[in-house]
């Protein structure tokens, strides 16, 4: 098919995807509907403005009207009361209404990014990803389909995106396709091409892993070698534990790393909470007790606690998913603007079908955390480009009503400012970088072109597929049970 002619799928992504650490939720009615809606839209709109209806879905306007047809959805079936999308019916076709409200030109610093690197493995041999859709990108070597040039382009090039955290996976040791020398080679290669340094690296520790000393003592290797902006850890994996050493029998290691963050001097730890198949060590319960026993140390929880199988609503000192981590920062005393973070990688994305459920989500995270400490982040490159979730949060709005009820801030534009970058930048110490990075394939000596822009996901959509990736890859958890 040539290129003019090929469907490149609607730019506002609502199909179920995971990152391979979770089961997606189902495709709801009202974003099944929403899809059917914005095709129809599309075809129309592209007829009226002359164009291909592929021009019209890789324009903004394209965007606008899956948006538009979102929240007409959504108000349909009863919602809308507490999120909207605010985008105008004539963003559709008029590119400068649609590039206003979804195309501002603000610092977007991802904390939340990943690629994988398989250059050292035979071609026979199995790799993390294998079961992903996007394993059948094109390249003759599907491995090559999470590669750094698939990452540059999908991040740089096709989002607004203007700098970007790349956050380890839980792999440990030799298979590791995300080493910290992965890392460390695409930040080099993003800073010969853009001549700054939008890149921050992460270094992964795994103080559960071997001989603790041992694996305290890599932490300080790293650091020395590499110039770290963050820990990333998982608590869930492999053995369990806590950072706060609460539980007598889990894994005894959590205030030793701490301990060691701090002595090290990178005081900035990512850890995953949320998003576990229910696994209990990736509750944020001992987030909050940790934060007050280190106060020199910024935590940032990935995902906020959020797991796909909880329907968000008003806080519940009971419940689960995001209100977990809520209650802990609560609990602990730790008051707004401290240092605890709450991100949005992998949360935004599913949460974006579900207007009243996104509006808890961000007004509980504004009230708990404050403004200045919720964090973009968008797990990529499983989902693909990250562009529509950056477009979505650009419109989305907490209605009055539910500021009103719940005593949720509106999501102004300097709140919507803040966390698309402002807060990242703060906490990293880092000067925002406004411009965009753009390079083309023919400068890069070692990147292949990645094949025709479209709006691919990049993570499993059947459930077969994501639990033998977590059974393949994370053979100590159990999920699913």
């Amino acid at each position: 098919m040539r290129g003019e002619d090929r469907d490149p799928g609607l730019p506002i992504k609502l199909r179920p995807c995971s990152n391979g650490e979770y089961l997606p939720r189902p495709l709801s009615d009202v974003a099944a509907e929403a899809m059917r809606r914005a095709r129809a839209d599309s075809e129309q709109a592209a007829r009226r403005l002359g164009v291909s209806r592929r021009s019209f879905l890789l324009s903004t306007g394209g965007a606008a009207a899956g948006l538009i047809a979102l929240q007409a959805c959504s108000d349909e079936s009863g919602g809308g009361n507490g999120g909207r999308f605010s985008v105008p019916t004539d963003a559709v076709t008029d590119p400068t209404v649609a590039d206003t409200v979804l195309g501002a030109p603000e610092f977007v610093l991802d904390v939340q990014t990943h690629l994988l690197d398989y250059s050292s493995l035979t071609q026979d041999a199995p790799f993390f990803g294998a079961r992903f859709p996007q394993a059948s990108c094109g390249e003759a070597d599907p491995r090559d389909c999470f590669s750094m040039e698939h990452w540059m382009e999908e991040v740089f090039l096709r989002s607004d995106t203007t700098m970007a955290v790349i956050s380890a996976v839980p792999i440990v040791g030799d298979a590791d396709p995300l080493s910290i020398e992965v890392m460390e080679r695409a930040r080099r290669t993003v800073n010969e091409l853009c001549g700054d340094g939008r890149v921050l690296i992460q270094g992964h520790a795994v103080p559960d892993v071997g001989e603790p000393a041992a694996a305290l003592e890599q932490m300080s290797v790293i650091a020395d070698a590499h110039p770290i902006a963050a820990w990333k850890a998982y608590t869930h994996s492999p053995t369990g534990w806590f950072l706060d050493d609460h539980d007598p029998d889990a894994t005894q290691v959590g205030e030793d790393f701490l301990a060691r963050v701090e002595e090290i001097g990178v005081p900035i730890v990512a850890v995953h909470k949320g998003l576990s198949g229910g696994n209990q060590y990736a509750s944020p319960v001992d987030i909050g007790p940790a934060a007050a026993a280190h106060p020199a140390v910024s935590f940032l929880t990935y995902h906020s606690g959020f797991e796909a199988g909880v329907t968000e609503g008003p806080y519940d000192p009971d419940g689960a998913g995001v209100d977990r981590l809520v209650r802990t920062v609560a609990d602990a005393g730790i008051r707004p603007g401290s240092n605890v973070y709450a991100e949005l990688g992998s949360t935004w994305r599913m949460l974006m079908a579900s207007p009243d459920e996104a509006a808890h989500v961000l007004g509980k995270l504004l009230i708990a955390v404050g403004e200045d400490n919720v964090l973009w982040g968008t797990d990529s490159i499983w989902y693909g480009s990250p562009q529509d979730q950056i477009q979505a949060f650009r419109s989305f709005e907490i209605t009055a009503e539910f500021q009103e009820r719940f005593g949720y801030p509106a999501l102004t534009a300097d709140i919507k400012t803040k966390i698309l970058g402002a807060n990242a930048a703060r906490l990293y110490g880092v000067d925002p970088l406004t411009a965009p990075c753009r390079f083309e394939p023919a400068e890069r000596s070692s990147l292949r072109q990645a094949g025709e822009l479209d709006h691919r996901t990049y993570g499993p959509v059947r459930r077969r597929d994501i639990i033998a990736t977590f059974l393949d890859e994370h053979p100590w958890i159990r999920p699913f049970r």
